[in-house]
């Protein structure tokens, strides 16, 4: 019962920073690293052991997960951009930002309707930074302006 009040809280925790601002690339990917480390952490241990597990996975999370949004420059959110709008679902997207050496891959995985957008697509990216791998699951939706936004990702 303890782990499930656990889980909640870090969903229910992460979810309203979601929602409340206007969130980069850095931000939703801090805050989805540390829910997922976190939840991870509160699979090991008990009691304070398992505290401190999540709390090393929440840490741990966070920073990878803010690692991936901060090493995108505006030339990769433009790509990202690119396939959205172009490739067909399960077509992959491969680009090297030559600045920071970091690898990309996106696919545009299914059209789907999100809270009322009809124009969003749910989408796989790996990225390859420093020779670490993370893989993200999101959803971007097109805004009224043309541009697209990730609206979510974990």
């Amino acid at each position: 019962m303890k782990k499930v009040l656990i889980k909640l809280l870090l969903v229910v925790t992460s979810t309203s920073l979601l929602g409340c601002a206007e969130l980069n690339n850095q931000d939703v990917g801090t805050i989805s690293g540390g829910v997922i480390g976190g939840l991870v952490g509160s699979q090991f241990g008990g009691g304070s052991g398992q505290l401190v597990a999540i709390g090393a996975g929440t840490l741990v999370g966070a920073y990878l997960g803010g690692s991936i949004g901060k090493s995108m420059d505006d030339a990769d959110r433009a790509r990202m951009t690119v396939a959205f709008e172009r490739n067909a679902n399960g077509q992959p997207t491969y680009w090297q930002n030559q600045r920071t050496g970091a690898a990309y891959t996106v696919v545009p995985i299914q059209n789907v309707d999100y809270h009322g957008n009809r124009y969003c697509r749910e989408y796989r990216s790996t990225a390859n930074i420093a020779g670490k791998k993370e893989q993200v699951y999101g959803t971007a939706c097109r805004q009224p302006d043309g541009s697209w936004k990730i609206v979510n990702s974990h």
